[in-house]
């Protein structure tokens, strides 16, 4: 079984301190063609991006891909909104999991595998303030144990 390499594009950092992720999907996106060219040179902006479900289908908002320096009169816009590539019945299962839980659906990751462009989206609840000053505490925590742990090994 060959192993799949796959390029990480961007990530979004903040999803994981500002939202509690419950369950992640990968799923492919529709690109036109100078997207990709841009994703794969520039990358993208994920940090204000969110999935949205519209007619049974999914789509994509507020991701910034930047406009193809090499691109002519055909050019993408930035902010469109893509489509995700996903089954119906997962479709489904996120839109019930919105529903019935208010959880959001955000983006976590993009990447190319195989030459083609995938997105990680998780599924989270908002964290409130006090969540956030945990995270910070444990975050902390952990690194005065690791410094104590390298200097322990000297």
């Amino acid at each position: 079984m060959k192993t799949e390499k796959e390029k990480a594009i961007n990530s979004n950092k903040k999803a994981y301190f500002n939202y509690q992720i419950m369950e992640k999907i990968e799923c492919g996106i529709q690109l036109k063609g100078t997207e990709i060219k841009a994703l794969r040179i520039q990358g993208c902006n994920l940090s204000e991006s969110y999935v949205k479900i519209q007619n049974k289908e999914a789509f994509i908002c507020q991701m910034e891909i930047p406009l193809y320096k090499y691109g002519n009169i055909e050019n993408h816009e930035p902010f469109r909104k893509r489509k995700l590539l996903l089954h119906k019945k997962e479709i489904a299962h996120i839109n019930n999991e919105m529903e019935r839980q208010t959880l959001s659906c955000i983006p976590l990751k993009i990447y190319l595998t195989r030459g083609l462009a995938k997105v990680l989206i998780g599924m989270g609840k908002g964290k409130k303030l006090h969540d956030k000053r945990d995270s910070i505490k444990k975050r902390e925590a952990n690194k005065d144990i690791n410094r104590a742990m390298k200097y322990q090994n000297r």
